[in-house]
């Protein structure tokens, strides 16, 4: 943990209305201004309590008190910091041991995920009877997604018209193997607006979830591969359409000690940086915009998706009250922190059905499936698509 950074807090207090937990509980030691203070502590001598891991531990690494923050402090490197001490220093119990070792093992090697598609709707009616053996079994469970049939992409998607740009593009983990209907969209999408799309066969998982988690080794060994792969394709620029991944890619410097040799760039960020020249044919739908923490907080990605959306016709943006509180997803908090993500999914729920909107519009995976749970335990199902799914029904005229 870096003492510099740490000194920057001064214990203002901006950060607590921005923070989930602390709005969950109101406990000072769960908001972020607490937590530095335990690093604090940490750094003076105190050992990684359990009690203190377990403040750590419920931090959801949202990043709005960044956003928050006047004093310019850098929680996000703090709370990463942090992780990889605990990963080091506490020794957890048993079953948290195996159900973390199931997380890690897992999500970040798309083709074990592949191999879990099958099961999907088993899983999401064994849920219940899984979550009275484990919350975090159950969780996993429940979270499950209906699965499309999986869609190959080839190595180049050639760019429609004119080629105005080459780009990489990430496919993730998750994204690949959940919900390939986005990735499909995402590169008919900038082939449409004049691209040339690298789709590397060879890419894996950025390593976001493990920088996420304190996993320092794995993060290094899959952002390294992460990067040989985009650079040996030779693209300058390397396209992401999860909130989560472009946010670690972006913070690779950092990660590695070295620049990678390409730019990264939201999907939104980029098609509003290249501007539009397909025609946007009109799609009748309200839609309820939600901000991806670290889509909005992290990497500061706001107005561009929902300027992208305001440029179809006869489609209305809703914003949704709270957008800057955490939806409760948090790359695998929702799998480790089961019940105060499932309080914060609930109130994320509700504020996206104050909207009146018929489709929810999100740009993060995660997210997507914590907010579609969280309806359905309301008994309020809404549609969920990502940016990308709406913007190419609207180029190509078709239904969504």
């Amino acid at each position: 943990m870096d003492p510099e950074l740490i000194n920057d807090c001064v214990h203002c207090g901006f950060c607590l209305p921005t923070c989930p937990t602390y709005a969950l509980w109101g406990e000072e030691m769960d908001s972020p201004r607490g937590r530095i203070h335990l690093m604090k502590q940490h750094v003076e001598g105190t050992p990684v309590t359990p009690e203190m891991a377990g403040h750590f531990d419920a931090c959801l690494g949202c990043m709005a008190c960044v956003t928050a923050c006047p004093s310019g402090v850098r929680y996000d490197r703090l709370i990463e910091q942090t992780r990889v001490e605990v990963e080091r220093e506490h020794v957890r119990e048993p079953q948290e041991r195996a159900v973390r070792g199931i997380v890690f093992n897992l999500f970040p090697y798309p083709r074990r995920l592949r191999m879990l598609r099958p099961t999907m709707g088993l899983a999401r009616r064994m849920a219940p009877f899984l979550e009275r053996a484990n919350p975090s079994l159950g969780a996993m469970a429940g979270l499950a997604p209906r699965v499309e049939r999986r869609q190959r992409l080839p190595r180049l998607v050639r760019a429609r018209g004119e080629r105005r740009a080459t780009v990489g593009m990430l496919t993730g983990c998750v994204q690949r193997e959940f919900f390939p209907q986005v990735n499909a969209a995402t590169a008919r999408v900038l082939a449409l607006e004049g691209c040339d799309v690298v789709v590397p066969p060879e890419q894996g998982c950025c390593g976001a979830l493990s920088v996420h988690s304190g996993l320092d080794r794995q993060a290094g060994r899959l952002a390294r591969r992460t990067v040989e792969v985009f650079e040996r394709a030779g693209v300058d620029t390397v396209v992401v359409n999860a909130a989560g991944c472009g946010s670690t890619m972006k913070e690779y410097a950092e990660l590695l000690g070295r620049e990678p040799g390409f730019r990264v760039m939201d999907l939104s960020e980029y098609l509003a940086e290249l501007g539009p020249v397909a025609k946007r044919h009109p799609l009748p739908l309200t839609v309820a915009y939600h901000d991806a923490c670290h889509l909005a907080h992290a990497q500061g990605v706001r107005a561009q998706p929902r300027e992208l959306l305001a440029g179809i016709p006869d489609l209305e943006v809703r914003e949704i009250p709270e957008s800057a509180i955490c939806c409760g997803s948090a790359g695998t908090y929702n799998l480790l922190q089961p019940q105060a993500a499932r309080d914060l999914g609930d109130r994320k729920a509700a504020s996206v059905r104050t909207t009146g909107a018929e489709l929810l519009v999100s740009a993060n995976p995660g997210c997507t499936m914590q907010i579609a749970a969280a309806m359905k335990r309301a008994g309020a199902d809404i549609r969920v698509a990502h940016t990308a799914e709406v913007l190419d029904a609207s180029l190509r005229g078709v239904t969504l």
